[in-house]
């Protein structure tokens, strides 16, 4: 290993146990650990954005292109900035209205053909031929009618217009256990998630820092 690589790797293990030092309790070198991952983690993301996102699509297509439209958006994001200022800040409101009604927009098309209408397909299209289980094995036909009756009591849950009381109640009440079940699935993939973010740095600590485990 070279020695610029073993100094890295020397203050990645260091930066690891301190922030894992907060376990114990909070403390400087947690601090000092979480100050330098969120200072780095900005720089990163802001040198990043700058030349991969503002300079091709804006400054680039402005001083070489000609494409002087691109004024508007650079001036918008510039405006951004007039919030650190109490006299100017009421200007933040313009660039503002514009990404959120822009963003409002793209998410609500993406949202549509994204996850409704492939929702709606994948939940009725086993059921509109109308031969479910010679189509489809047995056990793969209970699943689309669970599915079918997930998605439908969950709805329903969601309902408010109507008391939840009597067969409509009942409904809702099945759709509360798919909602329980998708929250439970939801966050045990999550805890595996971070074991697994654990057991990797557990092993960089024990094998490319001290060299304990080979």
């Amino acid at each position: 290993m070279l020695m610029t690589e073993g100094i890295w790797v020397w203050i990645a293990g260091v930066l690891t146990l301190a922030i894992y030092s907060f376990l114990y309790k909070d403390n400087p070198l947690y601090k000092i650990a979480e100050y330098i991952f969120v200072g780095l983690s900005a720089g990163y993301w802001a040198v990043y954005l700058f030349w991969n996102f503002a300079y091709p699509n804006l400054f680039e297509p402005l001083v070489i292109e000609g494409n002087y439209w691109n004024i508007i958006p650079i001036v918008l994001g510039f405006m951004m900035f007039t919030q650190l200022s109490r006299r100017s800040a009421w200007l933040v409101r313009f660039p503002l209205t514009f990404v959120l009604g822009v963003s409002l927009g793209l998410q609500l098309i993406a949202a549509v053909e994204g996850d409704l209408v492939p929702q709606i397909i994948g939940t009725f299209s086993p059921f509109s031929k109308g031969t479910l289980f010679h189509t489809y094995d047995t056990w793969t036909s209970i699943g689309y009618i669970a599915l079918l009756v997930g998605v439908l009591s969950t709805l329903v849950y969601f309902f408010f217009s109507r008391e939840h009381k009597g067969v409509f109640g009942g409904i809702a009440r099945t759709g509360v256990f798919y909602l329980m079940i998708a929250f439970g699935a939801s966050f045990g993939y999550t805890v595996m998630a971070r074991i697994s973010l654990l057991f990797g740095r557990v092993y960089f600590v024990f094998h490319d820092w001290l060299g304990i485990i080979r």
